[in-house]
């Protein structure tokens, strides 16, 4: 699959980042296919963090991104890996530990709020995308 999820957090949008987190990502080289600002549900936030639930941290990272509006989107790259660019260019979870260069090593400040998510496989991307963008091939 050459298409990947991701998602601008409501820090990001809040921070007046949008536009600065996709310039580089299209810079890189990955083109945007479709977009939508909104503010996510709190049912397909729990669908989307499925993985998490029962942990401590599940209810704050689902009050998080269901606050405010978030930039959801698909990426398209000339590649079969493209959710490893966008993850590379995203940088560690931790932006304390992410590189200089990436969006969370140059821009993130909290590992509670670190601008984006990206789908971390294909097969992630696919469920991603469905859960978002129901429709979308």
């Amino acid at each position: 699959m050459n298409r990947t999820l991701l998602i601008v957090k409501p820090d990001g949008v809040e921070r007046g980042l949008t536009g600065e987190i996709l310039r580089r990502l299209e810079r890189k080289g990955l083109r945007l296919v479709a977009a939508d600002l909104r503010t996510i549900t709190r049912e397909v936030a729990v669908r989307h963090y499925a993985e998490h639930e029962g942990k401590p941290f599940f209810d704050d990272l689902v009050a998080f991104i269901t606050r405010s509006p978030a930039l959801v989107a698909v990426l398209e790259g000339p590649d079969d890996e493209t959710y490893a660019v966008l993850r590379t260019l995203m940088g560690a979870t931790d932006p304390h530990k992410a590189a200089p260069g990436t969006i969370r090593g140059d821009l993130a400040i909290e590992v509670t709020e670190n601008l984006v998510h990206g789908s971390d496989s294909p097969e992630s991307a696919a469920r991603e995308i469905g859960l978002f963008f129901p429709g979308t091939p």
